[in-house]
């Protein structure tokens, strides 16, 4: 059985499918009016049987008058919101390699959660959510955003210790959407940015598209680049080999010579840009235009975003690609900058930027093609070296 939602095993008992395919067991049952949850564990861990047995046991406590949740949380020591939110970053630490990200979430958790802290886990609700939620949201909006991501995940952990039932308060689809304003489109300077969660179902839309405007524009948001150097990337550019794109100096706004790594869905989409090349000549543009040996108009890839009804620009991609390395990733804020070509101010930085930090950004690179990638779940073939002729 793989559809999600509860499916029913009998006295009370059921199997919760998610989405993402976790399987896990449940009791249900009414008390004081109101539907409860109570978890019994994974069917990973739980077998049927040993389910049925706890079912079993919880209906025995219903029929002496005894509500399950309310026995198991006097049982157990209900920790505080303030206490599953440290016990959560100590737990997760170990994954941020900047200590700089550990921190942000301790500060937001203690400073902006400050209302939640010394309420029971599992007595949070959606309106204090949202009491905290709110002053942010017309100030603050970015910050709040995620703050609100932090404390679902925190109520999240608490649900999968069984120290809370029920859905989750601050979960935003088809909760608090309806709840509070719409968020304001981000913003870096004139260039409207698409949010990153929302970049990956764009991908996918382009990759039902065919031609060369769709193409640069793909391979412009898998490789976090400025408009002009997609347009003027030539073959030449390209080591298939050592799977690098060499953008030259004059080329950069910096003025000095950029090296990009390309991932295995970069190269895929050069594949099928090579596809479109003239059979009758050397095309040099990888992306060419509708005149010959002319690389895309400079309003091309613009155009591409009219046709699909986007107001987003297209620089903004590389503010959606900043977000997302700061917000879900580990990597230092150097190597997302030197990824972006971007002339970084202290030494450290400067250093980065000397040292170029290849392979590290190409790890940064291929979790980005990764996550952009997930909107369809394609699989994408690298480029063979034999195949540019």
């Amino acid at each position: 059985m793989t559809t999600p939602g509860r499916h029913a095993d009998g006295g009370n008992l059921y199997l919760s499918i998610s989405t993402n395919g976790g399987r896990r067991w449940i009791f249900l049952y009414r008390w004081s009016g109101k539907q409860l949850e109570m978890g019994l564990g994974s069917a990973r861990d739980i077998s049927l049987a040993r389910a049925r047995e706890l079912a079993d046991t919880a209906r025995a406590q219903l029929a002496e008058g005894i509500s399950p949740l309310s026995l198991r949380r006097a049982e157990q020591a209900v920790p505080t919101f303030g206490e599953a939110a440290d016990a959560l970053v100590d737990d997760i630490a170990p994954g941020f390699r900047n200590a700089k990200h550990i921190e942000q979430w301790r500060m937001t958790l203690k400073e902006y959660a400050a209302s939640l802290r010394d309420k029971s886990v599992a007595d949070i609700a959606t309106d204090d959510v949202l009491a905290v939620l709110k002053p942010l949201w017309a100030t603050k909006q970015e910050t709040a955003s995620r703050l609100r991501g932090r404390i679902e995940r925190v109520l999240d952990a608490a649900k999968a210790k069984g120290l809370r039932s029920g859905e989750n308060p601050a979960r935003w689809r088809g909760h608090l959407d309806a709840l509070l304003p719409k968020r304001q489109k981000l913003q870096r300077g004139h260039h409207a940015a698409m949010p990153y969660a929302d970049v990956p179902a764009f991908v996918k839309r382009l990759r039902a598209l065919k031609g060369a405007t769709a193409l640069a524009l793909e391979f412009l948001i898998l490789t976090a680049a400025r408009t002009g150097e997609v347009r003027g990337a030539t073959w030449a550019e390209i080591d298939l080999e050592a799977k690098v794109w060499t953008v030259p100096a004059p080329r950069m706004k910096a003025g000095k010579v950029h090296r990009v790594p390309l991932t295995a869905a970069a190269l895929d989409a050069l594949t099928r840009a090579m596809a479109l090349q003239p059979k009758s000549e050397g095309a040099a543009f990888i992306f060419p235009g509708g005149k010959p040996g002319k690389p895309l108009s400079a309003m091309a890839l613009d155009m591409q975003m009219r046709r699909l009804k986007s107001e987003m620009t297209v620089h903004g991609f590389r503010s959606s690609f900043r977000d997302w390395a700061g917000e879900e990733t580990a990597f230092p804020r150097e190597i997302a900058e030197a990824a972006l070509a971007h002339t970084v101010g202290d030494a450290t930085e400067r250093a980065y930027r000397r040292a170029d930090a290849l392979e590290k950004r190409r790890k940064l690179m291929e979790a980005w093609a990764s996550f952009v990638g997930s909107g369809d779940g394609a699989n994408v073939v690298p480029l063979r070296p034999q195949a540019q002729g």
